[in-house]
């Protein structure tokens, strides 16, 4: 069982797609569930809670009973200029995780998002400031979760997918865990989560991706 936050999202509903196909169970918390139905179709394994991170009477016990990997897809770009939306809600997560029993959880953040202790590249740390200005409020949100998960987290395996979200299309390659960056489509970043929250190799982790040379 996934439990998907963010599922109706450019990559969440690829991740949901797949994970269902190879006939996992998924719990979505979505604020559209018609959206999300229009998005992946009717499957008896998708299981739709209603609702929004920033909705505080969410029972959080209730949404990770029964689950195997918590996968975080989150991003609202508009909300996050004035407020850590994510973080306030990782922060209330984690502890229901503990209690059930649930280990596992990735995190997606951006690729412009600096790991905590770490620092981004010159060409990275140029793009946030230029281009990606206007995602400040993500880049902090982001980063204050990887805070929080390597200080108050670390009896948990968490995974930290630093992204190069792109935008909607075909695939382009195969992403490997790397150093350095590519920008990727939806369901390129989505296959790799997807592969990266099983691998015992990326915990407590907060890698970039790139797509691999042919």
């Amino acid at each position: 069982m996934f439990l998907v936050l963010g599922a109706s999202g450019g990559t969440g509903r690829h991740f949901v797609s797949q994970v269902l196909a190879d006939g996992h169970r998924v719990r979505a918390l979505v604020r559209s569930p018609e959206k999300l139905a229009k998005l992946v179709g009717d499957n008896q394994r998708l299981e739709v809670w209603p609702g929004s991170i920033t909705d505080e009477t969410i029972d959080t016990d209730k949404l990770v009973t029964g689950v195997d990997y918590v996968v975080s897809m989150l991003g609202d770009v508009n909300a996050q200029r004035s407020a850590k939306i994510n973080t306030a809600f990782v922060k209330r997560l984690v502890p229901s995780m503990r209690r059930h029993g649930v280990r596992r959880f990735l995190y997606q953040a951006g690729g412009l998002s600096r790991p905590y202790q770490g620092q981004l590249s010159s060409l990275l740390w140029g793009i946030r400031y230029t281009l990606a200005r206007g995602y400040a409020g993500q880049h902090e949100d982001n980063e204050a979760v990887m805070e929080y998960l390597a200080t108050e987290g670390n009896d948990l395996e968490w995974i930290v997918h630093r992204a190069g979200i792109g935008s909607d299309g075909a695939s382009k390659g195969v992403l490997e865990r790397s150093k350095s960056f590519s920008v990727a489509t939806f369901v390129d970043c989505a296959t790799y989560s997807y592969r990266l929250v099983m691998d015992d190799s990326a915990v407590r982790t907060c890698s970039l991706s790139c797509y691999a040379s042919s």
